[in-house]
């Protein structure tokens, strides 16, 4: 369904005590690079490499061919994996969308109902799919009342300034991009969807085995890459920004629509509840979408994918 991008990533080998950890351009997994150059994985004793993919998707098959020890995904991408029962674990949830990924279209739509007929450029069975399904299942609307265009977030948002596509389904930083041009607005948010586009660190299970203490390490580096972002965002932003060819200063103004998870949050979302914070809850509401759709056969057990003890042994005094 996903197209490799065949690159020769080595996987977890004999004593090799890094982790090579795939990192894309959203804001919450670009996040990791503050914990990388603020020397937070040091502090912590992880030794870890970030890999980066400029196309999403390449990250997501990457991980499941065992070419990655763990990957920046969002959960509507992990269900179909862990649906395979492939050995892979949640060990953390790096944030919640709170905005960052949008619909957007020309002027003169004014609403998800206005793209019936109309082109929409998207990556096919990601996170922007599934917004996008969500909009128009909202909206009594169906996947063929829209032309769906199946391009990477990046030419998605090139394909939409050049005027080729009616609307793109993309996140930040295309979504700023667009607005910034003038050329497009945001007719549906995951705002209007909260707590359904949670994005996680899910790691291959033999890597965890082999490599504990590495996990633990960047768990905890995390932690304080986000206390570092809310408390000081100009001097993230700065750190952030360069990784995806944007000026600070543009880049500080979005990191807000990103609900970046600390330890508190972290031990809500990785625990059962009854809101949608929580992966018990948000995971069988996505899976339900998302077989519904036809874009996945069966719903995967949450539990046999959700590794908490890294969680529970960064957090421990």
């Amino acid at each position: 369904m996903l197209l490799g991008m065949g690159l020769a990533l080595a996987g977890v080998q004999g004593a090799q005590a890094e982790i090579k950890v795939g990192v894309s351009d959203w804001p919450g997994w670009v996040a990791w690079y503050v914990a990388q150059e603020k020397g937070f994985f040091k502090k912590h004793g992880a030794d870890v490499q970030l890999v980066w993919f400029p196309n999403y998707t390449d990250s997501i098959q990457a991980l499941s061919a065992g070419r990655l020890d763990a990957n920046s995904q969002a959960l509507s991408d992990s269900l179909a994996p862990f649906a395979k029962n492939l050995p892979l674990k949640v060990v953390l949830v790096n944030d919640n969308s709170a905005g960052n990924d949008a619909i957007l279209a020309k002027p003169a739509i004014k609403s998800i109902k206005d793209l019936k007929g109309k082109t929409v450029a998207l990556e096919q069975y990601t996170l922007s799919h599934f917004l996008m399904l969500q909009a128009l299942a909202k909206n009594g609307m169906k996947a063929s009342d829209v032309r769906i265009v199946n391009m990477g977030a990046g030419d998605a948002a090139a394909a939409f300034m050049a005027g080729r596509v009616d609307a793109a389904a993309v996140w930040n930083p295309w979504v700023n991009r667009i607005q910034s041009s003038g050329k497009g607005h945001a007719i549906f948010t995951s705002k209007d969807i909260p707590g359904l586009i949670p994005d996680l660190l899910v790691a291959q299970q033999k890597s965890i085995a082999a490599h504990r203490k590495d996990y633990i390490g960047m768990i905890r580096a995390w932690f304080d890459a986000v206390q570092f972002i809310k408390t000081q965002p100009q001097a993230a932003a700065k750190i952030m920004a360069p990784k995806v060819k944007l000026p600070p200063e543009e880049y500080v103004k979005f990191l807000p629509g990103t609900r970046f998870f600390d330890a508190k949050l972290n031990q809500q979302a990785l625990s059962p509840g009854n809101t949608a914070i929580s992966l018990y809850y948000s995971g069988p509401v996505i899976s339900r979408f998302l077989i519904s759709e036809k874009l996945l056969r069966s719903a995967p057990d949450m539990k046999a994918h959700i590794d908490t003890s890294l969680y529970n042994a960064a957090v421990a005094k």
